[in-house]
């Protein structure tokens, strides 16, 4: 097991008089109430600020629960190997890592290949222009919808990804200067010959704590913030994807991945299985590139090489990670930058609070007042940020608003400030001035503030 779960340093009479002893008079965005701010996850937030902040387990899960979630803690970690094999059998034969924490360290967020590394944290989307059966990408024959850059021994990989930056100088009003540097991704070495029309999209592992606060929030409540017609003509237009849910057979909201193309969590862990690992289970029992040759040991129940109840742990560790607590909310300088990202238009999108719908089953994710910072909807950010590649209804400009809650412990808890889709930016003033489309306005109004007010801005967005 990779780390031994550990118990959420929150219960609510210590949380009371901890909140009390440290916060100042300070205005919550979130129901005229101060103490909310330093929740982030409600009820499951973990005050923790070291490099372990992203891997704690839910508050108050009873010990059968717990042992679940630790028992999916280590087939999270699990590295995988060529079968036969009497652990882990199953890996490849071509992949694109061996374990989820290989991608997800720490159960947070990738970073992109330095100088001579390999593309480890981050993979690359393939697909050909139009639609598939439910709307969805389509494949590349012999490819599939991603480039696997690994193979066993004696197994060719699919390929691999050249990344070259050019950097670029702007202004801002006050005269001084910010680079920021423009990705290229050329696929090198293909095993066989690439139609000359494929669409290529880098992505990096994001962030797993907090999903399972996120995938409790409801469709309906997603759907009131939509506005893809901009009928209020505040400049955003935010949509709702509809995508294929493999196990209901029928489209639904989608609202994980970069573009919010899978619907539920057990989804998303059984693709990120199949298609990042070579891993079979009973939601997609094929293994996942088309036209390669393929070697299945038929390992597990049902012939899967991933057994039902080893996919139902791994679903439940990432929905009951919780989220770490903000940090110096009353602090003059974050409260003037919090008020600069409402000001600006930033607020519109990355959506302070929410709140998740009743579940009986399992009260510690029922009705929770949190902060994600995301309205889980698609926006236009512009060509500065597009991969031209459709994904369902989200269109090759468009992306998920990401949640901004824990992004101001990434150097701490990953070793890096790489952010967006594709890493490109290297701290969180060049990932704002990325901004395009629905938040070019938002951009423009960071670039006329004064250094004063950006370090402000910056230190709101460290403190989430």
């Amino acid at each position: 097991m990779r780390k031994t779960t550990k118990t959420v340093l929150i219960i609510a009479g210590l949380t009371a008089g901890f909140i009390a002893a440290c916060r100042k008079a300070d205005t919550s965005v979130a129901d005229n109430n101060p103490d909310s701010e330093w929740l982030s996850g409600g009820s499951q937030t973990a005050f923790d600020e070291g490099s372990g902040a992203f891997s704690h387990v839910f508050n108050s899960l009873p010990e059968h629960l717990a042992r679940i979630h630790e028992i999916g803690d280590g087939q999270f970690g699990a590295t995988f190997v060529s079968a036969p094999a009497p652990v882990n059998p199953g890996l490849g034969p071509i992949f694109n890592n061996v374990s989820c924490q290989s991608c997800h360290v720490s159960d947070g967020r990738g970073k992109v290949p330095g100088k001579g590394e390999s593309a480890a944290n981050m993979l690359f989307r393939l697909s050909l222009p139009g639609e598939g059966e439910h709307g969805n990408p389509v494949p590349v024959p012999g490819f599939g919808d991603q480039l696997q850059n690994r193979g066993l021994l004696n197994k060719q990989k699919e390929g691999d990804v050249l990344i070259t930056y050019t950097d670029n100088t702007f202004e801002f009003a006050d005269g001084s200067t910010y680079n920021l540097r423009t990705p290229s991704y050329t696929i090198i070495d293909p095993y066989i010959t690439l139609p000359g029309n494929v669409l290529l999209s880098p992505r990096v592992a994001a962030p797993v704590f907090g999903l399972g606060l996120l995938e409790g929030i409801s469709d309906a409540d997603i759907m009131a913030n939509a506005d893809p017609d901009d009928k209020d003509n505040d400049g955003i237009s935010g949509k709702a994807n509809s995508v294929w849910d493999v196990i209901q057979n029928k489209k639904v909201l989608g609202r994980f991945g970069w573009k919010a193309n899978q619907p539920s969590l057990l989804q998303q862990v059984a693709a990120a299985y199949n298609g990042d690992i070579g891993i079979t289970n009973f939601i997609f029992p094929k293994e996942s590139s088309d036209g390669q040759t393929q070697f299945d040991s038929n390992v597990g129940s049902g012939n899967y090489e991933l057994t039902d109840s080893l996919l139902h742990s791994v679903q439940f560790y990432v929905r009951t990670l919780a989220v770490p607590a903000r940090r110096s909310v009353t602090n003059p300088t974050v409260v003037e930058g919090k008020g600069i990202f409402i000001s600006a238009g930033c607020i519109k999108c990355h959506k302070a609070d929410a709140r998740t719908a009743v579940n009986v089953s399992l009260p510690q994710l029922s009705n929770q007042l949190i902060h994600p910072y995301t309205d889980l909807l698609l926006h236009d950010m512009g060509p500065g940020l597009a991969d031209n590649r459709p994904d369902f209804l989200a269109s090759g400009s468009e992306w998920r608003t990401p949640p901004l809650w824990g992004i101001g412990l990434t150097n701490k808890v990953n070793g890096h400030t790489n952010f967006l889709h594709d890493g490109r930016a290297r701290n969180l003033l060049e990932a704002i001035m990325w901004h395009g489309g629905e938040a070019l306005s938002a951009k423009n109004k960071v670039a006329s503030l004064s250094k004063t007010q950006r370090d402000a801005l910056v230190a709101f967005l460290g403190s989430l």
